[in-house]
């Protein structure tokens, strides 16, 4: 930094810093020396001053006044000395630069220095040797500038950039570490070293390819790393990495491109964590679940091929018993109502041997996304009260009285054909659990939604089990009492929810169930159809 006062050297001179004055001014008659004084005065960003051969102060401006505290009568003549720390006055330091500048012409440097009360700034100084036309030298000029503000911002930013570095050499879960342009490695953590065991001083200077099976390697995978963190600013990935006695971890893996104000590439940051156990547990996890699924699966033939010969066996019965009585007697003496009894159980053994089979095929429909509604204009009271009538036979057999409440219609915008299939699964799934006791059918509109509730007073659901029973395949009973392949109350809700609604139940053990079905009555862009 160059002081006011050299400004004013000439350049040819061989006294190399000496000041000259130019003449007055003609025109305005005030010499150039007056108002270069005027100058050096009025600034106050600079503590500008002269010292003699000794270090005495012989001039003294406002920035030195404002910057050091000293009033000039009170500093003039007094040894520069004092702006200096007790330690650095006692080392001579003072005198030391007196005798470099008067060697070198020039000392410049940034150092504690000290104010009128004692307190510490952090100054910029420049000082520059005074020499006459002939070379002698005359004194000093100092130039000084409180650099305090800049200090403590620069203190501050090592001293946070000082704990960033702590931080990430000491953080041992991830590896932290650096890489220049050609992916060499430049910085090393401990969490490096702890999760890929090099040291940093076998791996720094080293290619960050040897992290890499040897397979992508060969592949080229870290250079095409690299290229897409430069061009996208990163690249993430989780994949297969080696340590240093070849064993291969599960990284979770994201490099940085690092760039310059200039947007120029200086290199890139790499941050691994090890996830091999969470990558082992997930692994556990899917094979329990590829268990499971074949557990399920087994137990779902097991039951699906003995509700399937449920209903075949005693078709095949009453077929082989008509056969016979045909054979055995002639047309005129045909045993007619025993006829007709027997074709009606096996109709009913082959209506529920068609319900099954549909039932399965609804699942595959949903596992696929193709259940369709088709909609049409529907009464569910006028619905509800047909279902009913038709299951009043079984409702008979079981033991069950079933009331029905549907006092006004409850038209609405449904598929007719589904809405039948959830209310004959939820009578149905009444009338097996509750049977013998009353079961309660209510359909009715309440602010705008069509609600369906079917209670009855059957042996009830566990509390822990209701979450379930809407799954596929699960019953919340033992099947060696009751029957069915658990899957009219998925079907169930999965219909409702195709038409937008919800269905929910409500039980308690021994105290029946209540499975309560609501659904909007028209909807813009309905769901499925």
């Amino acid at each position: 930094m160059r002081s006011p006062l050299d400004d004013r050297a000439d350049p040819g001179s061989p006294s190399n810093g000496g000041i000259t004055y130019a003449p007055h001014s003609a025109k305005s008659g005030v010499g150039v020396d007056s108002q270069l004084r005027l100058f050096i005065d009025s600034v106050k960003d600079y503590a500008i001053l002269t010292l003699d051969l000794d270090g005495h102060i012989t001039s003294w401006n406002a920035g030195a006044e404002r910057i050091k505290g000293y009033k000039a009568e009170e500093i003039l003549g007094q040894h520069f000395s004092r702006f200096y720390r007790p330690e650095d006055v006692a080392a001579g330091k003072p005198q030391a630069e007196l005798e470099l500048v008067a060697r070198e012409g020039r000392f410049e440097e940034e150092g504690w220095r000290v104010r009128k009360d004692g307190s510490l700034f952090w100054a910029n100084v420049v000082m520059t040797a005074l020499r006459d036309e002939e070379g002698v030298l005359t004194g000093f000029a100092k130039v000084t500038r409180d650099f305090t503000e800049r200090k403590l911002a620069q203190e501050q930013l090592r001293q946070s950039d000082e704990r960033f570095r702590l931080l990430v050499e000491h953080i041992q879960d991830y590896a932290i570490y650096m890489l220049d342009v050609d992916g060499r490695v430049n910085t090393w953590n401990a969490g490096a070293e702890r999760i890929k065991n090099y040291r940093a001083d076998e791996i720094i200077g080293q290619h960050f390819s040897r992290f890499f099976p040897p397979e992508d390697v060969a592949a080229g995978k870290p250079q095409r790393a690299l290229e897409t963190a430069a061009r996208e600013g990163k690249f993430e990935e989780e994949a297969w990495r080696v340590r240093k006695d070849g064993t291969r971890f599960w990284a979770s893996v994201l490099i940085t491109a690092l760039r310059d104000e200039s947007g120029v590439l200086r290199g890139f940051a790499k941050v691994t964590r090890d996830f091999t156990q969470r990558k082992q547990t997930q692994e556990r996890r899917e094979l329990e679940m590829l268990r499971d699924a074949v557990q399920a699966r087994d137990e779902f033939l097991s039951v699906a091929s003995h509700e399937l010969k449920t209903p075949l066996t005693p078709l095949q019965l009453k077929l082989t018993a008509i056969l016979r009585i045909v054979e055995n007697n002639p047309a005129a003496t045909l045993p007619v109502e025993r006829v007709v009894k027997d074709l009606d159980v096996a109709r009913r053994q082959v209506r529920k041997l068609a319900d099954l089979i549909e039932d399965l095929l609804d699942v595959s429909r949903i596992s696929m996304g193709q259940l369709r509604l088709t909609r049409t204009p529907t009464d569910f009271a006028a619905l509800a009260r047909e279902v009913v009538g038709r299951y009043a036979p079984q409702a008979a057999q079981v033991g069950c009285a079933v009331t029905l409440e549907a006092p006004a219609p409850v038209p609405g915008n449904w598929d007719r054909t589904r809405l039948e299939q959830v209310l004959t699964n939820l009578l149905t799934n009444a009338l097996k659990y509750g049977a013998g006791k009353p079961i309660h059918v209510r359909v009715r509109m309440d602010s705008g939604l069509a609600i369906l509730m079917v209670r009855d007073e059957g042996i009830g659901i566990a509390q822990e089990e209701q979450p379930r029973v809407f799954e596929r395949f699960v019953r919340a009973v033992s099947e060696r009492n009751y029957g069915g392949l658990g899957l009219g109350l998925f079907i169930t809700q999965q219909i409702v929810e195709a038409h937008g609604g919800i269905v929910q139940v409500r039980s308690l053990p021994g105290e029946g169930a209540t499975f309560t079905v609501m659904l909007p009555v028209n909807l813009v862009e309905p769901h499925g159809g």
